[in-house]
Formats: structure tokens, C-alpha cells, sequence
């Protein structure tokens, strides 16, 4: 993905691709911004609950109620990975900061690391009395 790009998605699983570039068109009497793409990214009726463009600019991850994590292509906006062995909804998710990995939150009270070459968890963080809502990750070596 190229550095002006933004993504805008909301509670009905649609994905909207911007160039914030664009937004002079309207400041100066032109026509409206048009997204670049729009894509839904989840099954009709799921709520889209987070989307974050990874390190590399390569893919974009979004989290759903459907208990799973997808995948996108920043090249083409097709689907490349669905992340789903959560029991509930998918809050949150980040990337590592070499864009391999990938750490998700779910209601299901558990945090999951995610090898994305082989689409495997790698780990299952528990023991969390409380639905997992959120996760950071610092793995970078500065």
C-alpha cells in the first residue's frame, strides 16, 4: 500500500479505501472524494470492529463479531487469510513489527499469536477472567 492511503470501515463489515490526498478536490469546489475501493470484509450482519494496515503496507487485518480475523491484499483489496479458531468475537488485533506475526483479542478470554506464512496460531495467552479487548505488542530490537 502506498503512503497515502486510509481506511475508513464501519459496524456493517464495509471496507472504504481513501487517498487523503484527494481531499483538496473538495476544499477547492471540485467534485467529491471517491474512495479507491470498498469491500466488505466480513458476512453480512457481523460487526467490523477494528481494521490496521500492517508495517510492511502489505496487508490489512480487520476483527469481527464472526469470531475471525481476515486478511486483505493492500495490492488488490482480495482476501488472503481468515484467522478463525476464536469462540467469540474478535476485538483487536496488531501486527509484529516485521509483519509476520499477528496478536489477537477476543471475547473469548484469550489473546492469540498467529504465524501469517502458515496462517497457524503459534500461542494461546489465558487465563483472563474478563473478555480480551485489547492488545499492544512492542517486539521491535530499538
Amino acid at each position: 500500500v502506498s503512503n497515502d492511503t486510509l481506511i475508513a470501515a464501519n459496524k456493517h463489515a464495509e471496507v472504504f479505501v481513501w487517498n487523503p490526498n484527494d481531499a483538496s478536490k473538495t476544499e477547492n469546489g471540485g467534485e467529491p472524494i471517491r474512495p479507491k475501493a470498498k469491500f466488505r470484509a466480513h458476512s453480512f450482519g457481523a460487526y467490523l470492529l477494528h481494521a490496521k494496515i500492517s508495517p510492511d503496507g502489505r496487508s490489512l487485518v480487520t476483527t469481527s463479531s464472526d469470531k475471525t480475523a481476515r486478511l486483505f491484499d493492500t495490492t488488490n483489496w482480495q482476501l488472503t487469510q481468515t484467522l478463525s479458531q476464536h469462540s467469540k468475537w474478535v476485538w483487536d488485533a496488531v501486527f509484529s513489527a516485521d509483519s509476520s506475526y499477528l496478536v489477537t483479542a477476543s471475547s473469548d478470554k484469550t489473546a492469540r499469536l498467529w504465524n501469517l506464512r502458515s496462517g497457524a496460531p503459534v500461542r494461546q495467552y489465558t487465563d483472563h477472567e474478563f473478555a480480551v479487548t485489547c492488545v499492544a505488542l512492542n517486539d521491535s530490537s530499538t
